[in-house]
């Protein structure tokens, strides 16, 4: 008996007016990346809350504009969530959220109402870290808000309400406040190698979250993985 080496398949394969259509199809998706993308991602969902979270990281000018949101936004507290900065081999780091919650107590923020949310030092998943940091703050506190508006930079955004949300829960509704930082309006995101840049990894971390909870196997904030 002779064993075949070679056996006859059948492959389909697109119709030129096929091809045409899935070129038009994939184009046209691409053209509404490029034209949406930082919108979206950048798109602010203030709601009425009690606690307004700022990750620490979107640097001093945006802690300023967080305080500004804070006064005129009629929150209880503020908390300053954050981890340490740079590469664990780094000679110099400091604490995102030490810097935020000391600039203010500068800003003439009433000390009761400035809540410090340090993460675990983790280089990875560092927003769900924020998130767990915060929802951990807020219990030690004794204070479950029924609803908190995450301040972030820009295309963070979108992925920092989604996470935000999975790990507070469905008892507490999350907003989001997307600051965008000097200039950004006076340019297209695609002039700068930054804003590019941070497109890019937003579009597809917030992907990567959406479908596949950026590989956690818990959401819980109790017992993060």
């Amino acid at each position: 008996m002779r064993l075949p080496l070679f056996a006859q398949r059948k492959v389909w394969l697109p119709t030129w007016f096929g091809a045409a259509c899935l070129v038009v199809i994939v184009g046209g998706l691409g053209g509404l990346w490029w034209c949406e993308a930082e919108p979206f991602l950048s798109k602010t969902e203030r709601l009425p809350a009690e606690v307004l979270v700022v990750e620490g990281w979107i640097d001093g000018t945006g802690i300023q504009s967080a305080v500004m949101e804070f006064r005129t936004g009629g929150y209880q507290v503020i908390v300053s969530a954050g981890g340490l900065t740079g590469k664990p081999w780094d000679e110099k780091r400091w604490d995102y959220s030490q810097e935020g919650e000391e600039q203010m107590l500068r800003l003439r923020i009433p000390r009761d109402q400035v809540i410090r949310a340090t993460t675990r030092n983790k280089e990875s998943q560092r927003t769900f870290e924020m998130a767990a940091a915060a929802w951990r703050a807020l219990q030690a506190r004794g204070i479950h808000p029924t609803a908190i508006n995450v301040y972030t930079r820009s295309s963070h955004a979108r992925r920092s309400r989604l996470v935000f949300a999975k790990v507070f829960g469905p008892d507490t509704a999350v907003g989001v406040i997307a600051w965008m930082p000097p200039g950004y309006q006076s340019e297209s995101w695609w002039d700068s190698s930054e804003r590019a840049d941070d497109v890019i990894k937003e579009t597809v971390g917030y992907l990567f979250e959406l479908l596949l909870n950026s590989g956690r196997r818990s959401n819980s904030p109790a017992l993060p993985k």
